[in-house]
């Protein structure tokens, strides 16, 4: 039987971290990756996060499985950090969270949720979007269609081709929508514009699928979720999937979320208990050990306040390099104008760069970006950011 299979490439970003490892070169930069580092070029365990997994190491008492929908505490906790305590589907018991394994995983349960609700869905995503969602999604057999987003000519949000396009949407249909930190291209909505999306969800009607993955790495914690939570008070049903990974930093640990909202406490019974028996074919059980880690963390006054400090650290390192790479430029006599990058948040930015001087950067340079010239802004360092200017400014 496998004779009859053909190589497929590697994923893209994968590829390029191979190229990077490989390379000797001592000035090399690894821009594609999206992990966070710190100045050092490390991704290191958070100080919280160690305290809570010598606590899980003190108190476990056993490895039996934890059910279908994981640890109720981590369901409880994650729901009240994306809503806020007081949001009305928390007050009106309209939410059912359940852990899964990942962002990625939470995206696949809803994919196939979606399929549940109706079979050859059609899911809406922004143009650009993450590279995974069009084969997950198509992975489950839903129809893949982008609304535009992203002006690259005048490194700009198209808002007004992205809401033209979210009103001829059939309500039947799912629309993707990043909550903050827009992935590639680090540029999100403001409220107004929010407000604008949210109204519109409301008289059309379609499913709104919240991706947020980077609550914490734009404006804070409250701020990233600003338009999520609107949305939520308009619309009767939504999805919302959520990621651990960055926030807290447990990528290996692959531990997220999955919550969706219903018009009634009954009714999104009933859609939990599809949910449920979709989690039950696909992976059986979540993993438990980093929804416990996050637990711990958000359970206990002290480590839920020591996670806020380290998580400002990061947001507040990822901010600092975007202006810092745009003054470098300007030192370097680029006169491209690069300010949007200050204007972007998140881990990502489009350089702007065609595939040809990407290409250049890598093979003269040492400095590894995706072809789109997405680059991830958490690869720059003090230590770094001359020699990645200057080749910028030479390949320019």
């Amino acid at each position: 039987m496998f004779a009859s299979l053909k190589a497929l490439p590697a994923d893209p970003i994968l590829g390029l971290l191979a190229k990077y490892r490989e390379d000797t070169n001592p000035k090399k930069i690894d821009l594609g990756v999206g992990v966070y580092k710190n100045e050092a070029g490390e991704t290191t365990v958070l100080n919280c996060v160690k305290t809570a997994e010598q606590y899980r190491t003190d108190n476990e008492t056993s490895k039996v499985y934890i059910g279908p929908t994981g640890s109720s505490l981590f369901n409880n906790e994650m729901a009240k950090l994306i809503f806020g305590e007081t949001h009305k589907v928390l007050t009106e018991n309209r939410a059912r969270t359940i852990s899964a394994p990942g962002g990625t995983g939470s995206l696949r349960v809803a994919a196939e949720f979606i399929k549940s609700c109706k079979a050859g869905a059609t899911i809406w995503v922004s143009n650009p979007t993450w590279a995974n969602h069009t084969g997950l999604f198509q992975a489950a057999g839903l129809i893949v269609k982008t609304y535009p987003y992203y002006d690259y000519e005048n490194k700009n949000l198209d808002f007004d081709g992205m809401l033209a396009a979210l009103k001829q949407v059939s309500p039947d249909d799912a629309v993707l929508l990043h909550a903050c930190c827009h992935n590639p291209s680090g540029m999100d909505l403001n409220n107004e514009q929010w407000q604008q999306v949210a109204d519109v969800a409301k008289s059309v009607g379609f499913l709104p699928v919240l991706d947020m993955a980077y609550q914490g790495f734009g404006q804070g914690l409250d701020e990233d979720a600003y338009g999520l939570r609107l949305i939520a008070e308009s619309v009767k049903e939504m999805i919302v999937c959520s990621s651990c990974s960055k926030n807290f930093g447990l990528y290996r640990e692959r531990i997220g979320g999955c919550t969706i909202i219903g018009e009634s406490s009954l009714q999104v019974d009933i859609a939990n208990s599809v949910l449920l028996s979709i989690v039950r074919v696909i992976y059986s059980m979540p993993p438990a050990h980093g929804a416990a880690l996050v637990e711990t963390i958000l359970s206990s006054d002290e480590l839920r306040n020591e996670w806020y400090r380290e998580l400002a650290e990061m947001r507040n390192r990822i901010n600092g390099n975007r202006q810092l790479i745009v003054d470098k430029l300007i030192e370097n006599g680029v006169t491209r104008d690069f300010s949007f990058i200050t204007r972007q948040a998140g881990m990502f930015s489009f350089l702007g760069l065609t595939p040809a001087q990407v290409q250049q950067l890598q093979d003269e340079y040492s400095i590894y970006m995706v072809g789109s010239s997405r680059m991830s802004i958490a690869g720059i360092a003090n230590r770094n950011v001359d020699y990645l200017a200057q080749s910028i400014a030479k390949v320019l």
